[in-house]
């Protein structure tokens, strides 16, 4: 039963999606990382105790240095204004516009208002354990997506003579939209197996 999984296990599929998401944005992630057994990461876990969570903070770049990206994980259950500012502080030390922040049971009421009045400036996703648990992406019935670059987007919309608000549409709050960290105005083209068309491409509009 999933209720009664050791909490070092959950941990390491909540990192495993992680390091999944990251290196599925584009930023590179060490091979140590992308192979630690759960052997290995259990110790760890156990060394660190009621700590155990700060095993999955780190920051990853981009292959050529162009950006990066922090993930912040909270240890409070409930995450507060307080949880909010540290990692605004962390992301100014490490000079990074963008985070994942990964909670246990949400944001309070002003966490969530102090998290809307700095997304000007940082860019915060937050994201549940029980979100990271399992690999949306992975699933049998999930089509690859790939977020277009705004030259290829900008080919797509000459190619077929439109407007981007003609095209089909996904909500930025769609769970594979966030786990490519869409942005409204981003395009996704989506490819999926058919039994009468071998490979069935579409695109959406990240609304």
């Amino acid at each position: 039963m999933l209720g009664s999984e050791p909490e070092w296990s959950r941990l390491f599929r909540v990192k495993k999606t992680l390091l999944e998401m990251i290196q599925d944005r584009g930023y590179s992630v060490g091979e140590g990382e992308l192979a630690q057994t759960p052997e290995a990461f259990k110790e760890l876990a156990e060394s660190k105790g009621d700590t155990a969570r700060e095993l999955l903070n780190n920051l990853y770049s981009k292959a050529d240095g162009s950006e990066k990206i922090m993930v912040f994980v909270a240890e409070a259950p409930k995450v507060g204004v307080k949880d909010i500012k540290e990692c605004a502080m962390k992301m100014q030390t490490e000079a990074v516009s963008r985070a994942i922040m990964v909670v246990q049971e949400g944001l309070t009421a002003f966490a969530r208002s102090a998290l809307a009045e700095m997304q000007s400036k940082y860019r915060i996703e937050v994201f549940n354990d029980t979100e990271l648990v399992v690999n949306i992406t992975k699933h049998v019935l999930v089509p690859k997506h790939v977020i277009l670059t705004p030259e290829s987007k900008a080919t797509l919309l000459h190619r077929y003579k439109c407007k981007e608000h003609q095209l089909p549409r996904i909500q930025a709050t769609d769970p594979v939209a966030r786990y490519f960290g869409a942005s409204r105005g981003d395009v996704f083209k989506i490819i999926r197996n058919s039994e009468t068309a071998g490979l069935y491409i579409f695109y959406r509009l990240v609304v």
